[in-house]
């Protein structure tokens, strides 16, 4: 049916700058209705990721991402959380982070759970985030000052820290204005983390 190829067409380029990952509301944007979404999940050309959130099955036979995942969070969030935290510092291959937790910062009137994202509630201005493929993450210099704010391992901080000067993504100066502006802890542990990259 041609008015079915459309939609397909449609919500494929959709997906394909999600890494294959939609929404049941961009789905019917495209020209699916409710029923069809039904139809293409019971015959699984659509996987159901969660609820109202699906995936191209063809996805699952193309060479994956460590951060693909993260598109699933952020629709989850209806595109309102930011990757951040430790996991942002994976994002950016910065340092030795591997949380176990998928790290979110939603606006504080944010109110869906889910016990595999651990949530930070904070209202980010546009120069901490930057688009990625998919999904929103807080900048290097973001990702580090708001670990350190919440108490990462000192030895994680050090190495993000170090990798981050040596690849040029900032200056020390601009760090440390970063960790100054979310408080006491933050700057410490910032302080420390550019005395061990200089010794």
């Amino acid at each position: 049916m041609l008015g079915d190829d459309t939609a397909r067409d449609r919500l494929w380029r959709k997906a394909g700058r999600q890494r294959g990952y939609f929404t049941a509301a961009q789905a019917l944007g495209a020209g699916y209705s409710y029923q069809a979404q039904y139809f293409h999940a019971q015959r699984r050309n659509w996987l159901r990721v969660d609820r109202g959130i699906y995936r191209f099955r063809e996805y699952q036979d193309l060479p994956s991402s460590e951060t693909d995942h993260l598109v699933r969070w952020y629709l989850w969030s209806k595109e309102k959380a930011v990757v951040s935290h430790m996991t942002a510092l994976t994002v950016h291959d910065l340092g030795t982070a591997n949380p176990a937790e998928v790290h979110l910062t939603v606006p504080p009137s944010f109110r869906q759970k889910d016990p595999a994202v651990l949530l930070h509630r904070a209202a980010l201005s546009d120069n901490e985030v930057e688009q990625h493929e998919g999904f929103r993450v807080t900048t290097p210099v973001r990702a580090i000052v708001e670990s350190a704010a919440v108490g990462v391992d000192q030895d994680i901080l050090d190495s993000a820290v170090a990798e981050g000067l040596e690849r040029g993504m900032f200056s020390r100066r601009r760090l440390l204005h970063a960790a100054q502006e979310l408080g006491p802890r933050a700057e410490l542990a910032i302080e420390r983390a550019m005395r061990a990259e200089l010794s």
